[in-house]
């Protein structure tokens, strides 16, 4: 289960991709849209990173700021942003308690197999530090126009 719609958002303190700390308090007054993924340079993934990358413009125009978190390191990070030419920052929770905080770190199946991983979902956090918008188990393909159209009603 996703966090809730109203929900005030858990603050956190991560490194980006270029090793510095980013605290989610400085960003209040700011839209935030912060999606979890499961790990850099796999297919969907990538898709995912790059589509919000081409995007970028038409995000900042409705005044957000985009985040990717995952529990990949900060150097793998710095990786997929160099070889994607990402234009926002990736934060690294290598130990996984912004992904429990946000409800994200769930059981997950694939080929008969059960394990804990990323649940892909996105987060946007509005100006007053609330969960505006909450999409869960997220499709890639379609789904930065979703939150574009949902930013515009």
């Amino acid at each position: 289960m996703a966090l809730e719609v109203g929900a005030k958002a858990p603050m956190f303190t991560l490194p980006d991709d270029k090793g510095n700390k980013f605290a989610l308090k400085d960003y209040k007054g700011k839209k935030i849209i912060l999606f979890f993924y499961p790990k850099d340079m796999t297919p969907g993934c990538t898709t995912e990173a790059c589509d919000f990358r081409d995007n970028l413009s038409r995000l900042k125009r409705k005044k957000c700021v985009v985040l990717g978190v995952s529990k990949d390191s900060v150097a793998r990070h710095e990786k997929f942003r160099d070889k994607y030419e990402l234009n926002f920052p990736l934060l690294s929770d290598e130990e996984g308690k912004v992904c429990e905080k946000y409800d994200v770190w769930q059981e997950k199946k694939l080929y008969g197999k059960t394990f804990m991983g990323i649940v892909r979902t996105t987060y946007i956090i509005d100006e007053k530090g609330k969960i505006s918008h909450a999409y869960e188990k997220v499709k890639v393909k379609g789904h930065v126009d979703q939150i574009i159209e949902d930013l515009s009603s």
